[in-house]
């Protein structure tokens, strides 16, 4: 299932692939109440939208949406979740009512519909009295497809009269996962939305989310009261993301490091979990030459606006922020998703890393973890203000987590198993722990060294220490604290000069990640949990990853030039390099003229193919894919104008006509809007692609680019530090 999700038109990834011949028609439901059938829904995705066919399960969606069925759809970040209520609130009679948590990002969601010639409009706070009477009327006028409102409105009596006097095509409730309280997005005015199926019972329901699991799932369904509503999940795996977690050491040096190495002038988005850690990390990266602003829920509301803008309308921008910042971001070409701080959870992980390659090219979900992200996310727990069920909850989001990081399996894999569904394969070839495996050991005995100083300490002193202390007795090291307490007389004192400070950190880590120590207190020391026992008495044995070190050598290959060269070369033949560039310029200037983000314009993907049509007319233009009637009818003078100013490259100097080297799309011929050569996508990043027939899932190797050691950062070395700071208790959102 695809489309785009959160605002605007369908990718090429995201739209349907014409496969094997298929042709679109009515779903199982048949035509609707109201005479409605899926060749009409087919003929908007073609009008509106400028695409020939549906994808996945997007057709059966619309079908039992415009036949009047409720519906539960979870997909993926990118993965067409807009389309499934946008084109039965086009089909159906009456406006399409959306409810969105994104007051922010409305403005920008109404432009890129408008955009495709789609009626749009939205009633949020950020109105003023005479904006909101104009969308109010236009409502009640039958002027509007589509009409986006904050969940908050719908507590108003004056909304649910206005609602009340108008024609209601379809309810959308948009990110849904925001009803679950045990979620990681909970929006309180969510529980009040089951009143829409009680007020309007013959207007159909479809609740859509990007990541859930079976549990959350059930909750949404019961919250919204939909019993009756038909789910449909589609497969949560991104096959373009790359999944690497690094040892953490000097966590702002190494993701300067990652970013100067791997992703210079790329945009992508750093999450930190404090505020101060945002503000800290921005001004760091700004000082080493990387464009980059802090979001965050403490600074103003204009300020945030202008960041948001920024990154959405801006080349290359990197926002730092905490998790306040990038729910409903449709930017397509963010490269890289990282972690400083360790997520409270696998949904929040996904979600946020999610929105890495909404175009389908590679991207990277890297993420800095280290001892001090366990024993700071244990006292979390304990000292919230949650009952004992919430602290259960989050203890076991929390497990999930650690047992992601610290796997010695696919990454990918262990990540698709929590959203209950089996990867494809036991290696992804994508991921740092399949690109370079990790070594395990038997840590049985140096878990008992660690467990027996934390006895010892506990019932020969009646102490308890943190797990600085506690290396600092198992190697032997006479600190100032250590001859505080006497702690060089006990009997544990230097038995563990078998291993470095850099090991010994990892085993602590590792054994609190297994639930075999535990956290206490403010100060984070160290106790024994009921498991701890069963290791002290030899009856269970402790694996443990190996602590690898880093290669000494630098990455002397697949460097982030080399891989711009390589897939601008995949992405399109050299001789057409100067068209799409010169389509790139125009569009830019449309898009500053607009006031709006260049991909509401045309997406890189559409830019690609017309660079290699290269149609002589307005006519030719409007069978690109993406181009529908509006968008031909605003931009197709201006479109063939740039391509009349440019000399075309006679066929076998570097186009289509001299180049056999194209991937064909899955199932079939390549339909109307796939690149030849380049993948299925109609979003892409403006300097470089990959056919999807080389990505790793489809051939087993690394990403275009990657080393064959997997990175700079695959080979784990868990030797350093976790010099971050912690952030203060009440600074944590």
């Amino acid at each position: 299932m695809s489309g785009t999700g959160g605002t605007d038109e369908m990718t090429d990834d995201d739209r349907a692939a014409d496969t094997g011949g298929r042709t679109a028609g009515p779903g199982p439901a048949g035509g609707g109440p109201d005479g409605f059938s899926g060749s009409e829904a087919l003929a908007t995705l073609h009008r509106v939208f400028g695409y020939e066919s549906f994808r996945g399960e997007q057709e059966a969606v619309i079908d039992h949406v415009v036949a009047g069925g409720d519906a539960v759809v979870l997909m993926p970040t990118g993965g067409g979740k807009s389309l499934c209520y946008q084109i039965p609130a086009m089909v159906r009679p009456g406006t399409g009512v959306v409810v969105s948590p994104l007051i922010a990002l409305m403005q920008d969601q109404v432009d890129a519909l408008r955009a495709l010639g789609v009626r749009a409009g939205f009633m949020n706070s950020t109105q003023d009295f005479d904006e909101r009477r104009v969308v109010e009327a236009e409502f009640l006028a039958g002027e509007l497809d589509v009409i986006y409102l904050a969940p908050e409105r719908l507590r108003l009596e004056s909304t649910l009269d206005l609602l009340s006097r108008g024609k209601i095509s379809v309810f959308a409730i948009d990110e849904a996962h925001c009803v679950s309280q045990w979620g990681h997005d909970f929006r309180p005015d969510y529980l009040a939305l089951s009143l829409l199926g009680e007020r309007w019972p013959d207007v159909p329901r479809i609740a859509l989310t990007a990541t859930a699991t079976h549990a959350t799932h059930q909750e949404i369904t019961q919250r919204l009261g939909m019993p009756d509503a038909r789910h449909f999940v589609a497969s949560f795996d991104r096959p373009n993301i790359q999944y690497r977690i690094v040892p953490k050491a000097d966590p702002k040096k190494q993701l300067l490091a990652f970013l100067q190495q791997e992703h210079p002038g790329d945009a992508g988005i750093v999450y930190c979990l404090s505020r101060n850690s945002v503000e800290r990390t921005a001004e760091f990266l700004a000082r080493n030459g990387i464009a980059a602003v802090p979001y965050h829920a403490g600074l103003d509301a204009g300020t945030r606006a202008a960041h948001q803008s920024r990154f959405l309308r801006e080349d290359g921008l990197v926002v730092c922020a905490t998790i306040a910042f990038g729910m409903g971001i449709d930017k397509p070409d963010v490269r890289f998703v990282a972690h400083l701080d360790l997520p409270k959870s696998v949904e929040g992980y996904y979600q946020e890393t999610g929105r890495a390659g909404r175009d389908g090219l590679p991207s990277t979900a890297w993420m800095a973890y280290g001892l001090n992200d366990v024993i700071q996310q244990r006292k979390m727990i304990q000292s919230s203000e949650g009952d004992e069920a919430f602290r259960r909850r989050a203890a076991a989001h929390l497990e999930a987590m650690l047992a992601l990081c610290e796997t010695a399996g696919c990454r990918r894999g262990q990540l698709l198993a929590y959203f209950g569904q089996d990867s494809a394969a036991p290696a992804c070839g994508n991921c740092d722990t399949c690109l370079t495996p990790p070594e395990t050991w038997d840590g049985t005995v140096a878990a008992q060294k660690v467990l027996s100083t934390v006895v010892r300490l506990q019932r020969e002193r009646g102490q308890k220490f943190g797990a600085v202390q506690i290396v600092d007795i198992l190697l032997g090291r006479r600190s100032a604290k250590v001859i505080q307490f006497d702690h060089d007389q006990l009997s544990v004192f230097g038995i563990g000069e078998d291993l470095t400070e850099g090991e010994w950190r990892g085993v602590v880590r590792q054994l609190l990640a297994q639930g075999l120590l535990a956290v206490e207190g403010d100060y984070g020391t160290l106790v024994l949990t009921e498991a701890s026992g069963t290791v002290l008495r030899r009856e269970r044995e402790v694996p443990l990853r190996k602590e690898q070190a880093r290669p000494a050598t630098a990455r002397s290959s697949g460097g982030r030039g080399e891989r711009r060269a390589k897939t601008a070369a995949a992405e399109l033949p050299e001789g057409l390099q100067p068209a799409f560039e010169a389509l790139r310029a125009w569009r830019g200037a449309q898009a500053k003229e607009q006031g709006v983000p260049a991909y509401v314009i045309f997406h890189d993907a559409t830019l690609r193919e017309i660079a290699t049509v290269w149609p002589a007319s307005v006519a030719e233009l409007g069978g690109v894919g993406g181009v529908g009637e509006k968008k031909l009818m605003t931009y197709g003078e201006g479109v063939i104008g740039v391509l009349a100013s440019l000399e075309r490259p006679a066929a076998g100097s570097g186009t289509p006509d001299g180049d056999a080297s194209g991937s064909a799309v899955p199932g079939g011929a390549a339909p109307k809007g796939a690149v030849p050569g380049g993948p299925p996508r109609k979003e892409a990043a403006p300097r470089g692609a990959v056919p999807r027939s080389a990505s790793p899932r489809s051939t087993g190797g690394p990403v275009a680019g990657a080393s064959a050691d997997g990175g700079a950062e695959s080979a784990l070395d868990w030797s350093g530090f976790d010099e971050e700071p912690e952030p203060e208790p009440d600074d944590w959102m």
